[in-house]
């Protein structure tokens, strides 16, 4: 049985429970202070494994993640063209059930669909899982998946976006999950972790998978940050890429494990990452805290040097869309702050979720606010639209 090394925040006790759960079978296990109930995992939890990796742990919608490309622009060149901005975002960026890509352009010639790692699919898979894969490539997806526009404190603008692997890691998850349980490739599985060691053969096969979503999920947000660029017609300066929904080769304490972070980011010593917090409030570039005191350096090793990725829900989709918020008040709350908004519902509104700042804060130094971003355009798929590869 591992170990609970941290909890920071406050959870509820089922979301507690899915710690314990996990960290029956774990080395060591922590839950960043966004966290809230997941899939057998908690989303916001980060669990180590000697030469085991977790397909329940690493998600569906494997490779889940955040890019923020930092402009040349500042907000006087792009202040009065804002709403045209928004429309034109929505109308060229492929959102929820548009899950085929509608721009030319897309890459989908990338090196990636060569990879040999397409070998470890069932052979019958291979070409029509990787046909769905070029179509959806840098395709955004529904429910908290966005394309954002922020402006930081010094005026410039970011182009920020939250979206995984698509199709392909939900096909790649499902069908593990299915073949760790003695099932056929396609089959429904039952809820469970589905701890695959390395050295097996159905382990090998999975890491080679993940990963290709892994490269799948970057090409995506890289095109679809540069895509919005080009709407700008700004230069690109700087770019933050991470994901949240993965698994790592890692040193901890001397020893190699395998880290599994499911809505938790790295954050090492240096480490940039980017973090949302809702439609409705800011975001955040971060980076590990580098030069912390010595309980602080100990809280990092704890957390298996991790962070939020995310402000943290406080209340169910099903919750908001029975009534927990009107999308008068949702609106309120935008206008208020002067952010424009294309698509999205009342599942992702402001008050579902927690205050990103006062979640910072329950990290307790583990990092450090690089930048502010502040919200202008936030562009999401619309409510009639129903998404299975949502994370």
């Amino acid at each position: 049985m591992g170990v609970i090394t941290a909890i920071l925040g406050k959870h509820d006790p089922e979301t507690i429970a899915q710690l314990k759960d996990v960290a029956q079978r774990a080395v060591m296990a922590a839950l960043m202070a966004d966290g809230h109930l997941g899939y057998i995992m908690p989303i916001g939890g980060v669990a180590a494994y000697e030469d085991k990796v977790s397909v329940a742990g690493v998600g569906f919608d494997i490779a889940c993640g955040n890019a923020a490309l930092l402009t040349d622009l500042t907000l006087a060149d792009i202040e009065g063209r804002l709403e045209e901005i928004a429309d034109e975002i929505a109308s060229t960026i492929s959102f929820g059930l548009g899950r085929t890509n509608k721009a030319a352009d897309a890459p989908v010639d990338h090196p990636l669909f060569q990879s040999p790692a397409w070998d470890a699919l069932p052979k019958k898979e291979r070409e029509p899982l990787r046909e769905k894969a070029r179509q959806q490539l840098g395709t955004v997806g529904g429910g908290n998946h966005y394309v954002d526009l922020f402006a930081d404190t010094k005026g410039r603008i970011w182009i920020g976006v939250h979206f995984g692997s698509r199709g392909l890691g939900h096909t790649i998850a499902t069908g593990f999950m299915a073949l760790s349980q003695g099932k056929p490739w396609g089959s429904q599985g039952k809820e469970v972790e589905a701890l695959l060691p390395l050295r097996s053969e159905l382990g090998q096969r999975y890491w080679a998978l993940m990963e290709l979503a892994g490269q799948y999920a970057y090409a995506g947000r890289e095109w679809v940050v540069r895509k919005v660029l080009a709407i700008l017609g700004g230069r690109e300066l700087a770019l933050v890429h991470n994901h949240h929904n993965f698994a790592w080769k890692e040193v901890h304490g001397g020893r190699e494990l395998i880290v599994v972070r499911k809505g938790a980011t790295p954050a090492f010593p240096g480490q940039l990452s980017f973090v949302g917090g809702s439609m409705g409030d800011g975001a955040v570039i971060l980076k590990g805290a580098e030069n912390p005191d010595e309980e602080t350096r100990r809280l990092q090793e704890k957390i298996l040097f991790s962070t939020i990725h995310g402000a943290g829900r406080i209340m169910s989709r099903r919750a908001a869309k029975r009534g927990g918020v009107s999308r008068e008040a949702m609106k309120r709350w935008l206008k208020a702050r002067g952010i424009i908004l294309r698509g999205g519902d009342v599942d992702e509104a402001p008050q579902v979720y927690r205050r990103l700042e006062e979640v910072l804060e329950e990290q307790k130094g583990t990092v450090e606010v690089v930048e502010r971003l502040r919200p202008l355009v936030v562009v999401m798929a619309g409510p009639e639209v129903f998404d299975p590869y949502k994370d």
